[in-house]
């Protein structure tokens, strides 16, 4: 629009200055004034056409860079928001994980507490019979032994060598105080490698077999977890729900209204 009025304005100067030329050079005698001044106005006119020029030339060069700027602060803002977005992932992945390693240990702290031996104040130790020190159950210690490697490898990362121990655990000890452990365990391992669909299927068998074991909140808190990966939000809050309805004094029950926007 600007432009185009500039355009005509241009034409209607050139077109007087026209006029100008010729009733100059109708009138002989004032032919040396009007030239005077026919060229007066045509250089006045030629300023004004290259004001005009310039201006819509930095006009456009203004506009040019301003579209670059935004355009450059676009990009910007799309990288790091899918930075955010990853980073933000990959944290609430981790503090996934470093929940599962708390509940293992806390898990292997109550067994060890719970098989300590007790014994009255003042009661003294049995004699000694000579036959020499007791010997721990050989089945005991290595079940131990095994979840512990097992855990260890999780810990550090070696997920394949982790997993293989708890399927061996399982299938040697399925009846032990840690085996619910053991098969949760095998969930984490899939799912710190963001293979939910395993892993889902992993804490499941949690709750098939554990239903009201230590392990069955924090398993089914998982379950719930990798359907929301799997992009089911349905069946997630479905799975949260039930966790706050069966378990609802634990921990998992209160991340679980928090990601349902429960709260009591």
């Amino acid at each position: 629009m600007t432009a185009r009025l500039h355009a005509r304005g241009r034409k209607a100067g050139w077109a007087a200055s026209v006029l100008l030329l010729a009733a100059a050079m109708a009138t002989p005698g004032c032919y040396t004034a009007e030239m005077g001044l026919v060229k007066s106005g045509l250089d006045s006119l030629r300023t004004q056409v290259d004001m005009m020029a310039a201006r819509d030339s930095v006009s456009a060069q203004l506009i040019a860079d301003t579209q670059r700027d935004l355009a450059e602060q676009k990009d910007v803002l799309l990288a790091t928001r899918a930075t955010a977005t990853s980073t933000s992932r990959e944290t609430a992945e981790s503090l996934d994980r470093m929940e599962g390693k708390l509940d293992d240990i806390m898990a292997r702290f109550r067994i060890a507490s719970e098989r300590q031996p007790t014994r009255p104040a003042n009661t003294p130790a049995a004699p000694d019979s000579g036959a020499g020190p007791a010997k721990p159950a050989a089945t005991g210690a290595n079940s131990t032994q095994l979840y512990d490697q097992a855990t260890t490898d999780l810990t550090q990362g070696r997920y394949a060598m982790a997993l293989g121990g708890y399927r061996d655990y399982l299938r040697r000890f399925p009846d032990t105080d840690l085996a619910d452990n053991a098969q949760y365990g095998a969930g984490e391992c899939f799912f710190a490698q963001a293979r939910f669909d395993s892993a889902l299927v992993e804490y499941k068998q949690v709750g098939a077999r554990w239903a009201s074991g230590d392990r069955a909140p924090a398993s089914l808190y998982k379950v719930g977890l990798c359907q929301e990966r799997l992009g089911r939000k349905d069946e997630a809050k479905q799975t949260f729900e039930d966790l706050v309805k069966r378990f609802p004094q634990s921990g998992e029950a209160q991340l679980a209204r928090d990601r349902i926007g429960v709260k009591l």
